[in-house]
């Protein structure tokens, strides 16, 4: 088994990727601290070819140092937009046809083990803050939220490792 070298993997140029069939997936940001978080998630985001990001709040946006040392040229590649307000976000995506999930544990919230997606749809999931989670008043707008399980003694995973965890299964659902 040998390793391969970048040049052998085929990966899209950046005008190559703006260009392609993207997922039909917008990811949110809702007030996310950390500008580490918001580069890996825009890594992951150019991994599955999702549709843009929703950078809301405090959420930091490029060009910013700090976002390229994770992101490492995604945020070139990935389409965003800026929002001063996740709610006006979440409203304006309701209203473009998507249907919106906030990854949250809340009540009634869905396994994401037994998620079951359409792919003819237009989907959208909002992360929330690394302490406080997706606002109530965003939670409140969305179609449904989704839940992680987890069995461990610790009730959360880090915005950037969820957001991971749940673009890929929703790349599953959507492309098998």
């Amino acid at each position: 088994m040998r390793k391969l070298k970048v040049t052998e993997l085929n990966r899209l140029d950046a005008e190559q990727f703006k260009a392609a069939r993207k997922l039909p997936l917008t990811v949110v940001l809702d007030n996310v601290r950390s500008m580490y978080n918001v580069g890996a998630v825009f890594r992951t985001s150019d991994a599955f070819r999702i549709e843009r990001l929703c950078l809301c709040g405090i959420t930091a946006y490029p060009p910013h140092q700090e976002i390229h040392k994770t992101a490492l040229g995604a945020e070139d590649t990935v389409a965003w937009t800026h929002y001063q307000d996740t709610a006006e976000a979440v409203r304006q995506l309701r209203d473009d046809g998507y249907t919106v999930y906030a990854i949250e544990q809340v009540e009634g919230s869905t396994d994401l083990g037994q998620l079951k997606l359409d792919p003819a749809k237009k989907y959208a999931v909002v992360f929330g803050n690394e302490v406080k989670g997706v606002q109530q008043q965003v939670v409140d707008l969305c179609h449904g939220a989704i839940e992680i399980p987890q069995y461990g003694t610790k009730h959360s995973l880090n915005v950037s490792v969820t957001a991971g965890i749940v673009i890929w299964s929703f790349f599953k659902l959507l492309t098998e």
